[in-house]
Order: C-alpha cells, then structure tokens, then sequence
C-alpha cells in the first residue's frame, strides 16, 4: 500500500491484470507452473468477455477504462481463512467519483489503494457529513462473482443523502463503481481457482462512502462531495460466528430518537452506541440491545443489527419508523421466511415479549444472521434454546448465505454475477 496516495494523481498499478471496462480480460490458468502464488507471464493467455450483470450489462460511462496489460506476473492473495476476523486487510484499488454542491456525479476512476488528504476544514470532519454502505462479494464453485442486491444499498444511500443534504450517486453509478472496484480486486476472492474462501469463512467485504470533503467552516453543506469504494476480504463480524450471542439491554443509553437520522446510515450513528457497546463487552456481553427512547419498552435494534422475535411459526421484528436502520439482510430475511411459509410481523415489539419468546436472533450484511444464545434485562439472564442455536435461525441462515453464495436457485432475482 502506498501511504502518500491522495485523492488526484494515482494511476492502477501496471503490475496487475484485471481493469474494469467494458471488457473483463479473463486470465486462464496455466498448464506447467508449480509456483502455486503466481502465473507463468510466458503461460498468459486472454480471453475477452463481456461482462455478465442482471441489473447492468455492461459498465457505464461512470467508469473509465484502463488499458489492459499483454505480458505480466500476477500473484495472487494469500489469505488465511481460518483466522480471518472482521477487520481491515488492505487491498489493491478503490474507487473515487467526485462533484461540486448543487452539481451531479460523472465520471469516477479506480486508484490504488492508500491514504485520502482532506482539508481540516472537510464538512465530514467538522459536521459529520458522511454515509457509508456494506456489501458483500461471493465466489461461485464455477469461479463467477456473485453480488447480493447491491442496487439497495443504492437506494439506501441515495434516501440517505437526501436527508443529509447532500448530492449521490444514481444506482446505475453506484453499481457499476461497485462491479469495477470488485473486479479490481478480485485476486482477493481467489486463489488457485479453487472455491475460495470455504464456506461461511469469509467473503469480500465492500465499503461504499460518500463524505463531504469540501472545506466548510460555517454550519452548512459542503461544496463538494467524494463517493469512495474500498474493499477488504473478513471472516465473521462476531467472534462466535454463527455460534450464539449474548446481549444486554441498556435502559438509560439510546440509539436513536424521533426525528433524527436513526433511520439512514449516517457515520454518527455508530460512534453514539461506542461507550454503551465498549461497557457491555467489559461486563461479558457480545453487543447492546436498544430500547425506544421515549416509552422504553419496545425493542429497536443491537448496535449495528436488526433483530427479530421467534414465537411458534411468527417472526416479529421492529418495524421501520425512522429510528430503526432499514436493514437489506432484515428485508431478505422478511421475504425468505415468508417463502417458507412463517407468517412475519413488522410492528412494535415490547421488550416483555423477549421473556416467552422461543429463539432471538440479529441481522446484518456484515452478520448475516447471528443466534442470540441469551439476553439480559435489569440483570435477569434470558436464555434460549439452552444458549444453542435455533431451529427457525439456522433454517433462515442456510437458506439467505446458500443464495448468496449461489448455491441455491436464484427465485428472488437478487444477484448480480460477474465472470
């Protein structure tokens, strides 16, 4: 990585093969190499394909293009899989599209990975003008890339810029500057061109950011905007994995409140739950589970999860009222469970309903699905399911990451697949 890359000057790095375009340059693997890390450069050969995408058939002019490289080393990523937690592993390339207040989107450009030079004075450090998205990549056994709804991440931004004043990008830009961050990077969801990683180990973590990076000192919006895509290979957000969690309830300490920007994926929501969740960990727990802050009795979600109540064949789970993250894993889950015939409940649930309740478990692009093995509550211990896992949460696992992974027919049309 190269520490002094800022936002103007970079170009690709000509020591690696695949540039997004119009075109995917394939690297066939080749037939005499033993060096199990990287190709034969005498070995290479091209195969040019069109892009495969659902929702976009081919990049936009939001992109631009590189040219491809005829004769050249390519080492691919070592990774271990096994050890592999959710944290940042940086990578080759991001994405950066920039525009003016008042102005649109054009055109943006993949640059190496490395440090960004803001202003002291950038609306996203003095304000907290900023958003920012997660998405994940999977590898399918014939080598294709999978994309699990990335167009509603768009339009989450999009809904999210609008109450943070502030301009976005349209969903065709925001899709095809994922595919091409993707594609760049797609060394680090291969390896040996074998299914990599195994499994439920891990994936390519995608994080779209939109900030206001143009210098404001006054309270007001920026005048000018930066879109920007890194990405990172993870294992599981929680240490547990699909193994249970355990939370607390915090009465006194709120995510969100009526009217504010609970409801959108603003940078500000995460560093408001910090001290209750960093409390919670000294004492044990996994995460915090939220109250609403006026009455203080209905559920509204963990720190970065949405969470559900299992009683019988019903799912319970919040409904969306502007304090609750509209989750795109809680919306999947909605739909498949419906499709497996458990009827689902978008209402207030009161935190009384936790004590009878059969199993409890949160949702997250970064989750997935996490069991909740127990929850505490003025300091009484709710358990469930002995502190194991579910029935109803391990169905609706298997069934959301097998589609993800696209190990499953595809009836819901919610993937985008590169090759």
């Amino acid at each position: 990585m190269e520490s002094g890359a800022v936002f103007t000057g970079l170009q690709p790095n000509p020591n690696y093969l695949i540039f997004p375009s119009r075109s995917v340059c394939r690297l066939l693997p080749p037939q005499n190499c033993s060096d199990t890390k990287q190709f034969c450069p005498q070995s290479l050969k091209f195969q040019r394909q069109p892009l495969l995408a659902s929702y976009s058939k081919k990049l936009s002019s939001t992109v631009q293009e590189a040219p491809l490289i005829s004769d050249v080393a390519y080492e691919l990523a070592d990774i271990d899989w096994d050890s592999l937690g959710f944290a940042l592993m940086p990578t080759d390339f991001m994405y950066i599209m920039k525009c003016s207040h008042g102005q649109t989107f054009s055109k943006g450009e993949l640059q190496r990975y490395g440090n960004i030079e803001l202003s002291p004075s950038a609306g996203v450090l003095n304000y907290g003008q900023g958003l920012f998205e997660g998405l994940k990549a999977y590898r399918k056994q014939d080598g294709n890339i999978l994309l699990f709804r990335p167009e509603e991440n768009a339009l989450r931004m999009r809904m999210g810029a609008e109450r943070m004043c502030m301009p976005s990008p349209t969903i065709e830009q925001f899709v095809d500057a994922v595919t091409a961050t993707v594609l760049a990077n797609k060394r680090w969801v291969m390896c040996n061109f074998i299914l990599v990683p195994p499994p439920g180990k891990g994936s390519l973590y995608i994080r779209p950011l939109l900030m206001g990076s143009g210098a404001v000192l006054g309270l007001a919006p920026a005048p000018e905007y930066t879109f920007l895509i890194y990405v990172s290979p993870v294992g599981n957000y929680f240490k547990e994995g699909i193994a249970p969690i355990h939370l607390m309830i915090d009465t006194e300490v709120h995510r969100a409140t009526p009217g504010g920007t609970g409801g959108v994926k603003t940078i500000g929501n995460y560093a408001s739950v910090l001290k209750a969740q960093t409390a919670a960990k000294a004492k044990g727990f996994t995460d915090v589970l939220y109250l609403d802050c006026v009455h203080k009795k209905y559920l509204e979600e963990v720190s970065s999860c949405n969470v559900f109540v299992v009683k019988g064949n019903v799912i319970s789970t919040p409904s969306i009222k502007g304090t609750i993250l509209p989750g795109i894993t809680r919306k999947s889950i909605i739909d498949v469970a419906r499709s497996q015939g458990f009827q689902v409940e978008e209402r207030l649930v009161a935190v009384d309903e936790l004590l009878d309740a059969d199993e409890v478990f949160c949702s997250g692009t970064a989750v997935v699905i996490s069991p909740v093995g127990s929850i505490t509550y003025h300091g009484e211990r709710i358990s469930y399911r002995n502190g194991g896992i579910g029935v109803v949460s391990q169905q609706l696992y298997s069934a959301l990451t097998r589609l993800q992974m696209g190990l499953t027919e595809d009836k819901m049309d919610w993937l985008l697949e590169l090759n």
